[in-house]
């Protein structure tokens, strides 16, 4: 356990330090209020000082809003080639979180935040972080995440595909690009899935917030097992699961990527990025080494039924990235005793695909999310 140290008053006080991001502790706290300016603010932030907040909460607001105009005033260059540019932006998004992340913010042994105008944050905190046991330090964008968070978990997330809400948890991948979840929901099902006698089981790897395992279920699958390594989406996907009913249908396990025993039909949609996450909410966007794909592939083969087939939803950005390239993905396949049966191809409908100003447009605007049909070679 971290210790943050600051000095207050002439008192020197402590608290527990924590990060989602794993930050490293910081070396050198100041408080700060509504007189520090956000040239001193971010000066001071860029050479590693932290400051601890003890003003106005919505002026801590508009000073990182201030910080955050300054850091991106530079903005970075341009790589020469595909893969150096994302390499080089992915460091300048880096250098910006870790500097605005050095605003940090006090939060008492019951989770309360005693700032002006501050909204009562505990409840938020209790489902991000679980039952308070002592005074924690935050950075203030971790915290204003954790509250944004309360409120997608409070709303939901519309999923035209099924016709209702699925409620994210904090860290869990949201829903909010719903081409994965239409191709799943409308691709044909396989013949042996369609047309086979007895119970037709399912499984879905990497379940994230159970929108795969609920819609396979209104597909009329008898049998679903949705797992997942994140103890948080674990706990999201079973509370999703309970609100639409299919408790008696679609087990929740983990955590683990492959459950026992075989199944007909097996869905994965794995992270899309080879590269490293960081922070939680990023893992469903990154996965170093392609590691979660390997591994649903290699044992793609041994957990189907016989004549069953694995479903794997996955976008190309990386490809057009230089990340990845389409001969090593086949040859990933080829390697794990698979065959591609069929692929299924949409075009991504989000907001980001069409923004010429975003320093990845160019693969953006070519991005192509694919499902393909593998089976046993």
């Amino acid at each position: 356990m971290s210790t943050i140290h600051w000095t207050e008053e002439h008192t020197v006080r402590s608290a527990r330090w924590h990060s989602e991001s794993a930050t490293p502790l910081p070396g050198r706290v100041v408080v700060a209020d509504d007189r520090m300016n956000s040239d001193t603010a971010c000066r001071l932030a860029c050479e590693g000082t932290a400051l601890l907040w003890r003003g106005d909460f919505h002026n801590a607001r508009q000073l990182l809003r201030a910080m955050s105009r300054r850091i991106d005033r530079k903005l970075p260059r341009s790589g020469d080639s595909p893969a150096e540019s994302f390499h080089l932006h992915r460091r300048a998004r880096s250098h910006r979180a870790r500097v605005l992340s050095r605003l940090l913010v006090l939060l008492e042994d019951d989770y309360y935040l005693a700032l002006r105008r501050a909204p009562d944050v505990r409840q938020a905190c209790v489902e991000a972080y679980g039952s308070p046991h002592e005074a924690v330090v935050v950075s203030f964008t971790e915290l204003l995440g954790v509250i944004g968070a309360q409120q997608w978990r409070e709303k939901g997330v519309v999923v035209p595909a099924i016709n209702t809400r699925i409620h994210p948890h904090y860290g869990v991948f949201s829903p909010i690009r719903g081409e994965y979840v239409d191709l799943v929901a409308q691709t044909p099902l396989p013949a042996s899935v369609n047309h086979g006698g007895g119970r037709r089981t399912a499984f879905d790897l990497g379940t994230g917030t159970g929108v795969l395992a609920v819609v396979l279920a209104r597909r009329g699958l008898d049998h679903i097992v949705a797992t997942d390594i994140n103890p948080r989406a674990l706990s999201c996907a079973r509370e999703n699961v309970h609100r639409m009913k299919f408790t008696e249908r679609i087990d929740v396990m983990g955590p683990e990527l492959f459950p026992e025993g075989r199944a007909h039909f097996i869905v994965c949609n794995p992270p899309w990025i080879p590269s490293r996450p960081t922070s939680a909410v990023e893992q469903g966007v990154y996965d170093p080494n392609s590691a979660m794909l390997h591994g649903f592939l290699t044992g793609l083969a041994s957990h189907l039924e016989p004549g069953g087939e694995g479903w794997l939803i996955l976008s190309d950005l990386a490809e057009h990235l230089g990340l990845r390239t389409r001969r090593e993905l086949l040859t990933f396949i080829e390697a794990a005793g698979l065959h591609v049966v069929d692929k299924i191809d949409t075009r991504p409908q989000h907001p980001r695909a069409s923004d010429s100003t975003d320093p990845l447009h160019a693969a953006r605007a070519a991005e192509v999310t694919s499902l393909w049909r593998l089976a046993s070679s």
